[in-house]
């Protein structure tokens, strides 16, 4: 099924596909450029892309929100076929006018139509959106060719859970170890995995309490509203933090996590 030249692999979803509020897709496109959390986390992803897997051509991303993530894949690897993938049709429209050049689809991430066809797959901050997160893994496996990666970002730490997290519509912050076991049980060995936001996990502790225990309404969307200073500082904070990732720290803690993970072609029993 086609609507607006975007094939619907899932229609009944494209529009209540649940897990995330569609109306987000639009403070989203207007914030991410500008926020120092969006930009450090696709230099991240982008630095780990060049470090692991340089030579992929085919990328997947699912759950590609308004494109901002497969903005910077494409920017760093231009000979590479990107493909951008989201439940929700409003995202996609921002998404297409971001990369006029790249395809993109609609689709359940828990029923991904492909099999054995992408180089790497990525899914940056979706899995805690998804009650049946096996179900989605075990797909992007089935989905990868032979040695495969897939590449993820999570928040972690269920200490941290927050009306920001609510706000987001997360079902979970994952634990390193809960992470690692559902990987490698379907047939992931991991290659690589570190904290982020780990130089500002004592500020962003300390927010997540006031919020826990404010006696009046906040707005957790104001975590991206902020000055230039402030993004300006924090941003250079993060440049710090990602220099310590690239010379070989792989930091215990922080507010999210990547993970990168090679498709083995066996399977734990």
């Amino acid at each position: 099924m086609l609507e607006d030249g975007v094939q619907l692999y899932a229609p009944d979803f494209a529009n209540s596909g649940g897990g995330f509020k569609s109306c987000y897709f639009s403070e989203l496109a207007r914030l991410e450029e500008q926020n120092f959390w969006f930009r450090s986390r696709n230099q991240l992803i982008v630095w780990a892309l060049s470090k692991y897997c340089k030579d992929f051509q085919s990328f997947l991303e699912v759950g590609c929100g308004t494109g901002f993530v497969l903005s910077g894949v494409s920017q760093a690897f231009p000979g590479a076929t990107l493909l951008g993938s989201e439940i929700f049709s409003a995202g996609l429209g921002y998404a297409a006018a971001r990369l006029p050049s790249v395809k993109f689809i609609q689709m359940d991430a828990r029923d991904i139509p492909y099999r054995e066809e992408f180089d790497v797959i990525g899914a940056f901050d979706v899995l805690e959106h998804i009650e049946d997160d096996m179900t989605v893994l075990c797909e992007v496996r089935a989905a990868l060719k032979a040695n495969g990666f897939m590449f993820i970002t999570v928040p972690q730490h269920r200490w941290l859970w927050s009306p920001v997290d609510e706000y987001a519509c997360h079902v979970r912050r994952y634990s390193a170890s809960e992470l690692y076991k559902k990987l490698e049980s379907i047939g992931f060995d991991i290659v690589h995995s570190t904290s982020f936001v780990s130089l500002l996990l004592p500020a962003m502790l300390l927010s997540r309490l006031k919020q826990r225990h404010a006696q009046s309404s906040i707005d957790p969307a104001d975590e991206l509203k902020l000055s230039g200073g402030l993004n300006a500082f924090l941003y250079k904070v993060m440049q710090a933090e990602l220099g310590f990732i690239k010379s070989g720290v792989n930091l215990p803690f922080g507010g999210s996590r990547l993970v990168v993970a090679k498709r083995r072609d066996w399977i734990l029993k």
